[in-house]
């Protein structure tokens, strides 16, 4: 499955789940954020994994990657002025065995 296919299926889960997806592939300086979505009050950028190896897709959501969503996600913020109360970032793996959505991920 190649990363469209991925990202095609991680929208369409959100959007089951009750997410409102405001921005696909949003590109600043300091990299794309995969999904932008809110959830209640709350803004969410997700960063989509998939593939297959011998090792879990989400793995390659390392420190460095992390800070790279991180100063998209307040680009965006400072950008897109909202009423929220608060965002995080989550990782949507997917593969063959289905889809696996990590909330709140921390560097």
């Amino acid at each position: 499955m190649n990363w469209k296919e991925a990202e095609k299926k991680a929208v369409s889960y959100l959007r089951r789940k009750g997410y409102k997806i405001l921005e696909r592939n949003y590109r600043t300086r300091f990299g794309e954020i995969d999904i932008i979505a809110r959830y209640k009050r709350y803004l969410v950028f997700v960063e989509v994994k998939s593939g297959s190896s011998d090792y879990l897709p989400r793995t390659r959501v390392d420190l460095r990657k992390m800070r790279h969503i991180q100063f998209a996600a307040n680009d965006y913020i400072m950008n897109n002025p909202q009423d929220y109360c608060g965002y995080r970032i989550d990782v949507i793996e997917v593969t063959e065995k289905g889809i696996e959505h990590l909330e709140g991920v921390q560097p």
